[in-house]
């Protein structure tokens, strides 16, 4: 059963958001009484939306302004012109998976809707300035970040990371909400108990992380981005990215980026590829698969900034 909460307001991904739905993970705001949420979340009844407008065998129904997909056993969500998100959960779903959905894939249309880029990865507030570490499923992005929280730097961003540029061209992250998602395998490594937080269901040895304490909650410019890539090697390598590989990376590492082409995006977000591109420093890093390297990985980021990329 899914439990409502009508007229309250939430801030996540530098928006207030109204939700049918009780949504923890975020932070309370309120609104003042003659303001309008960004984004409003509802449940609503999509199957017979989604027959009349998908194919057979079809996941994800995509247009300009309107994203729809479907969910076997969990349910079907809308998303429409960058302000509301529909969901119909079918019966014998969990409402923690329900909500992974909500601010995972939904609110990433929401930014691409409303032309933020949302970069998939964690970024960390390191002196005042954002960091992106990104990769594939399972690189070790939200353990590298909890790593370089061990060291007193603060989160703004797990999983999806919004980016806007200011007036002249710079980048700037803007922080989602206090909660990191970690595997069993990371918990252990540092020494955190499982039984203190909540699997996310999907994947039973993945579990949510709250992270109030470290939480970056302002906006900061984006001077850095590193790749993670596992790769069958004894020792980290690092190099970095120019010219034509830094922007196929960005197009790469962009979350549900195949929302772009059938949103009618692709011009938009090549446009806004072409004015950051240089605004930063861009990295890789292959680690060894066969070792936990997080704390190594987050010695060579922070050596990395400090130093200026000079040592590449």
């Amino acid at each position: 059963m899914i439990s409502t909460a009508p007229k309250t307001f939430y801030k996540a991904f530098g928006l207030t958001v109204s939700s049918d739905i009780h949504l923890p993970e975020l932070p309370l705001c309120k609104l003042d009484s003659d303001g309008e949420p960004d984004v409003v979340i509802e449940e609503a009844q999509l199957y017979n939306l989604w027959c009349m407008y998908s194919e057979p065998g079809e996941d994800f129904v995509i247009k300009q302004n309107s994203i729809m997909f479907y969910l076997s056993g969990k349910g079907i969500f809308l998303i429409q012109d960058g302000k509301k998100i529909f969901f119909s959960p079918f019966e014998g779903s969990h409402e923690r998976e329900i909500r992974l959905y909500l601010l995972g894939t939904c609110m990433g249309a929401i930014l691409l809707q409303r032309e933020i880029m949302p970069i998939h990865g964690s970024a960390i507030d390191i002196d005042g300035k954002a960091y992106a570490i990104v990769g594939d499923s399972g690189a070790g992005k939200s353990t590298t970040a909890s790593a370089l929280m061990k060291r007193g730097y603060r989160l703004l961003s797990d999983d999806v990371i919004p980016v806007t540029l200011s007036d002249d061209h710079q980048p700037i992250v803007t922080p989602s909400y206090p909660q990191q998602k970690l595997w069993l395998d990371s918990l252990q490594h540092f020494g955190m108990n499982s039984s203190q937080f909540q699997p996310l269901i999907v994947r039973e040895d993945k579990f949510a992380v709250p992270v109030s304490s470290q939480f970056a909650a302002e906006s900061l410019p984006l001077a850095g981005v590193f790749e993670l890539v596992s790769d069958d090697i004894d020792m980290i390598e690092i190099k970095q990215f120019s010219g034509l590989e830094r922007f196929y990376k960005l197009f790469y590492h962009t979350y549900r980026n195949f929302f772009l082409q059938r949103s009618g995006l692709m011009e938009w977000h090549f446009n806004l590829c072409t004015k950051m591109i240089n605004q930063f420093g861009f990295y890789q890093l292959r680690r060894p698969v066969n070792r936990f390297t997080a704390n190594d990985l987050a010695d060579m980021i922070i050596k990395t900034i400090h130093d200026g990329g000079k040592r590449l």
